[in-house]
Formats: structure tokens, C-alpha cells, sequence
């Protein structure tokens, strides 16, 4: 199974956790926690009721993104490990739009390195979300950082550190 994936179908939780976990098993102190982030579409944005969303992704890009972010999260946290999935195409209210698993050997390090990596993604993914109303659609726009945006990486940080 792929750390890093841009897929159409459900994502996969369980196995993505017991990928880093194995992965973070045999480093340094071993795996002592596995965080996860699943966003998921909700039913309202800014007062209006979304009926669902499309997701579209500059694929290769994306996957480059997140290697990246996988590589920027080594050099911060050398003990941890990040898996990345975003899903592309339809998706309805209550279904997840990306999962982030992420395993270190103490939890805050998990946390913090979960925290990062949707920061980033939301930040320099080129991954584009199209929200449909009941009364209209509208894009939401993207990822606008520079990926070699030392500040954009700083907020990041930060946020993940807070």
C-alpha cells in the first residue's frame, strides 16, 4: 500500500494507520502513537447547504506535493511517519475528502506531525475543491503558497506547534 496516494474511492483509515505504525515500529524509540486527521465534507459552508463536492487534483503534482511534505516532516520530526490521501472526483456530505495518518513515538510528536501536514496540504496541494449548493456552485480556491515559501512552512509549523 502507497504512503501517498490521490485516489477516486473511500479512504482507507485502518490500513493507513497500520502502515506508519510498522513503518515507526523498528526507528529510535519505536511507535508509541498513530494520529489521524479525516476531513470530511459537512452540510453547510457560510450559512448555505452544500449537497455535495467535487474535488479535482493536478495529479502528478499533487503526489510530488506530498512527497514534499512527507520528506519535510522527516527533516522536523526524524522519527516520524506521514501518510497522505486525498480524494478526487464526487463527494458526498458526511464522506471524507482527505486522511492524514501520522506515527512518532510519543503523542504530541504524533499530533504535531499530523497538524503539519494538512497545514501544507492545504497550503501547496494542487488540489482544487467545487462546492454545490442548493442554490449554486462555487469554487473554493486552492493551494495559493509557494512550496519553497519559508514563511507559508513557519505558519505551518507554528500552527502544528501551538
Amino acid at each position: 500500500m502507497l504512503r501517498l496516494a490521490i485516489v477516486r474511492e473511500v479512504l482507507p483509515v485502518e490500513p493507513l494507520m497500520r502502515l506508519v505504525e510498522a513503518d515507526v515500529r523498528d526507528r529510535g524509540e519505536g511507535c508509541g502513537a498513530v494520529t489521524t486527521f479525516l476531513g470530511v465534507v459537512r452540510g453547510t459552508h457560510n450559512g448555505r447547504r452544500v449537497r455535495h463536492l467535487e474535488y479535482e487534483a493536478y495529479e502528478p503534482l499533487a503526489l510530488n506535493v506530498f512527497e514534499r511534505i512527507a520528506a519535510e516532516v522527516a527533516e522536523e520530526w526524524s522519527g516520524a511517519c506521514v501518510a497522505i490521501w486525498h480524494r478526487i472526483g464526487r463527494i458526498e456530505i458526511g464522506e471524507a475528502s482527505v486522511v492524514i495518518a501520522a506515527a512518532a513515538a510519543h503523542r504530541d510528536e504524533a499530533f504535531r506531525v499530523c497538524r503539519y501536514a494538512i497545514e501544507r496540504v492545504k497550503q501547496i496541494a494542487p488540489v482544487w475543491k467545487h462546492e454545490f449548493f442548493e442554490d449554486g456552485a462555487a469554487w473554493v480556491e486552492g493551494a495559493v503558497a509557494d512550496p519553497d515559501d519559508e514563511f507559508a512552512r513557519g505558519h505551518a509549523r507554528s500552527q502544528a506547534c501551538a
